[in-house]
């Protein structure tokens, strides 16, 4: 990777077995904040290419599988230290190809990096073999790294979706192929390289392009792990492109996470508040774990959408990335937009009513970019296409509801089961949250304001299949090996 320094204009390659290796044409990654600014260029890789990277990777297991697991946390513990010192760079580069303000990416450094931590901190005892003796005789039970991953990663939080699979992976001794969003390619490609010069040659690799590279990687058979975050229909041609190998998935999908608000909920109290306006419209929306509707019990409603918007009016303030006052940037990408305008434009046809949040800092640059202004949805039916549905931008509807058994059904007759929340009096919201069809579900919080990495994460349903961070995040990439040495061959029910 080189940087121009002239136009700041970023060039990335693909990354094959420890090189940088070119491709006939590039694509242009434009500033989603000024769509005829162009941040830098990414390859095409073709199919002939992603099979090298596979063999390469493949190749290099041989040897990195049996490398000590001390030696292998060593070497993520100083590509650490390299992110940390790259990080400034790093996250003027990720608001520019991304959009989202310099705090939001600062924050999204600072996730990757307490995973990465973590996983180094618990990877050699949560790779440890176990070994029992019992009245059988003895039984070792080992995690045996799988072999080569093939990482697919967003373009929401592409950083910290590539990390929390790059970081197990390695540490397990498997290696690593990572395709990265053609929409967010730039960080983190970046990021991985820089992750790379700590490792052996082959151990990661990367490679960028369309859905010929993607089904490569998902249907080759030197290929034994896929690890995908992204949307339930790709992974369903995922799931196919997988079946003749019969590989072994990691898929963390959409979701359409319900926040809700119990008679208990106090709505004087500022900071809940605060904290559910930033669970809607962090990252303009753009989060797998954010609050995608809002269910307030009726008792409460009219006082509750008051006291939102007034929230929401001080906390939103849409702008320049760059800008310390801006809290939210724009939509990532001109397809995105669009399909968050046509969900809100449906409902108002349906008789919702669309009420805009916030306050634009900079009309002009509001107009040239991908922005939209949040907005709040109220009047919606429950079963419109704005609540069933992922928006995955800056919009939210509020619907009321009479009691829990109502709200209850209303959450778990989604297809979704990713994240959720529940507000009000502990004891009342743990009753409610322990009845929710989800993965996580947090109390009074939600999104990443509830994440924690020191436990497993993933969805239910079609909201995905198996689980990141924890030390199940870790096990994830690997294969549990069984040894028994009993202590008689002979079986009491088998005759002489």
């Amino acid at each position: 990777m080189t940087i121009q320094a002239d136009q700041e204009t970023i060039i990335v390659e693909a990354f094959i077995n420890g090189q940088n290796v070119k491709s006939l044409s590039q694509v242009a990654k434009e500033n989603p904040t000024n769509p005829t600014e162009i941040v830098g260029y990414f390859p095409v890789t073709t199919k002939e290419q992603a099979v090298e990277a596979i063999e390469a990777a493949a190749g290099a297991f041989k040897t990195w599988k049996q490398t000590p697991i001390d030696e292998r946390i060593m070497m993520m513990r100083k590509a650490i230290e390299k992110i940390r010192t790259a990080e400034n760079e790093i996250v003027h580069l990720l608001s520019r190809e991304h959009g989202k303000p310099l705090y939001d990416a600062h924050g999204e450094i600072y996730v990757s990096l307490m995973w990465m931590e973590f996983a180094c901190n618990e990877a050699k005892s949560a790779l440890q073999e176990e070994i029992k003796e019992h009245e059988n005789g003895k039984t070792i039970l080992s995690y045996d790294p799988i072999g080569v991953v093939a990482a697919i990663s967003p373009w929401n939080y592409p950083i910290a979706l590539s990390t929390i699979k790059i970081a197990p992976a390695l540490l397990a001794g498997n290696t690593i192929v990572l395709k990265p969003s053609p929409y967010a390619p730039l960080a983190a490609a970046k990021v991985a390289e820089i992750i790379a010069s700590e490792f052996p040659a082959g151990v990661i690799n990367v490679v960028h392009g369309d859905a010929d590279v993607g089904v490569e990687l998902t249907s080759n058979p030197l290929v034994t792990k896929i690890a995908f975050t992204g949307g339930t229909a790709t992974a369903k041609h995922i799931i196919k492109a997988a079946s003749e190998t019969i590989k072994d998935m990691t898929l963390e999908l959409g979701g359409n996470d319900a926040a809700i608000f119990l008679e208990s909920f106090d709505v004087h109290d500022e900071r809940a508040m605060r904290r559910i306006v930033i669970s809607n419209f962090l990252t303009a929306g753009q989060i797998c774990m954010i609050a995608k509707r809002v269910y307030v019990h009726r008792s409460i409603y009219d006082e509750f959408v008051e006291k939102y918007i007034e929230a929401a009016n001080r906390w939103i303030r849409i702008g320049d990335p760059f800008d310390s006052n801006t809290t939210v940037g724009p939509v990532n990408n001109l397809k995105q937009k669009n399909y968050v305008l046509g969900l809100v434009e449906d409902a108002q046809k349906r008789g919702a009513k669309v009420i805009p949040l916030g306050q634009i800092l900079d009309q002009k640059l509001f107009e040239q970019g991908y922005y939209l202004q949040p907005t709040l949805v109220l009047g919606c039916d429950v079963h419109d296409p704005i609540v069933v549905e992922e928006q995955f931008g800056p919009t939210v509807p509020i619907l009321p509801f009479d009691d829990e058994e109502q709200v209850i059904h209303l959450h778990n007759e989604s297809i979704y089961g990713l994240t959720s929340s529940v507000w009000g009096k502990e004891e009342d919201a743990i009753s409610v949250a322990r009845q929710l069809e989800a993965g996580t579900t947090m109390i009074n919080t939600a999104a990443v304001q509830g994440l924690d990495v020191r436990f497993p994460f993933g969805g239910v349903k079609q909201s995905g299949i198996g689980r990141e961070y924890g030390v199940e995040g870790i096990r994830t990439y690997t294969e549990k090996h069984v040894i028994n040495v009993p202590k008689t061959l002979d079986l009491p029910y088998i005759p002489e």
